[in-house]
């Protein structure tokens, strides 16, 4: 068994895809849904991790449920990531987490889904 993808609603297909890029994720395909509702857009990592936006066409507001907590990634240095990114609101500033073994922060994207940034301790 492995993970295929993490579907997530996006009210700007566009401007989430712009978010994602900025830690290695491109563009990788699309398809609409046959009612022609929804469209469907694909980023990839170079590992083929795949997270699909699911356009809302501006809706913001979603049921949440308790499933739904963040989407960690991994990176080189959680600081300098942290200074560069264009990110759209701070859960948690950069900080070591010894009993988990990394240094960590967490981020939102466009939609106000939480990014954990991921960098382990040495």
């Amino acid at each position: 068994m492995n993970l295929i993808h993490v579907c997530l609603n996006v009210a700007d297909a566009d401007e989430s895809i712009e978010f994602y890029e900025q830690f290695g994720f491109e563009e990788s395909w699309s398809f609409e849904t046959p009612d022609g509702e929804t469209e469907n857009r694909y980023v990839a990592d170079e590992d083929g991790v795949e997270l699909q936006l699911s356009e809302t066409d501006g809706e913001t507001e979603f049921e949440e449920g308790t499933s739904w907590d963040h989407l960690a990634i991994g990176v080189d240095d959680v600081d300098a990531v942290f200074a560069d990114i264009d990110h759209y609101g701070v859960v948690e500033e950069p900080g070591d987490q010894p009993a988990a073994g990394a240094r960590t922060t967490f981020v939102e994207d466009p939609d106000g889904h939480v990014v954990e940034l991921v960098q382990p301790l040495d």
